[in-house]
């Protein structure tokens, strides 16, 4: 096994979930979906490549972070109107994040941060007729909600690149 330092993992996870990142914001710009298989490729990821980047243990805790925030996500689904892809998208991402306070705290400062930034960029671009008119077809110009999938991947993203850049 891979001896990686915390930093060197964090390297590797983000350069492994990128593209899926890249596809979770575009199909959430477009039809305000994010794909299933989008969720499951997030989740492959984590279960091939986690054995090799984290110790074995962290690697087998980290799952629990899954299920716990798919529970979550499922209670918010019902009562809340939080998105079914939302709540997948959230639950497979959310091994990739250590549970230490430190880490949650940086994590809920990171996602209050991105869903305001991305809430806002979207609403100003949205009322912009040239940027619409870049992507006419994007169910999320006509919408009343909001697509998640941009706060979503950019707290994830930035936590790993955060990391990976910590001394």
């Amino acid at each position: 096994m891979l001896h990686l330092t915390m930093q060197q993992a964090a390297l590797a996870f983000l350069v492994l979930i990128t593209p899926i990142c890249a596809w979770v914001v575009y199909t959430d710009l477009k039809y305000m979906k994010i794909r299933n298989k989008a969720v499951y490729a997030l989740l492959a990821v984590f279960a091939v490549a986690g054995p090799f980047l984290l110790p074995l243990d962290v690697y087998a805790w980290r799952w629990l972070n899954a299920l716990a925030i798919f529970a979550l996500g499922y209670i918010l689904n019902q009562i809340a109107h939080f998105g079914a892809g939302d709540a997948k998208f959230a639950a497979a991402a959310a091994p990739y994040f250590a549970t230490g306070s430190d880490h949650i705290l940086l994590t809920v400062m990171l996602l209050t941060a991105f869903l305001l930034a991305a809430f806002t960029a979207h609403r100003i671009a949205r009322a912009i007729p040239a940027l619409r008119a870049l992507a006419p077809d994007w169910v999320s110009w006509t919408r009343k909600d909001f697509p998640m999938g941009l706060a979503l991947v950019g707290t994830l993203w930035a936590y790993l690149l955060i990391i990976a850049l910590a001394n």
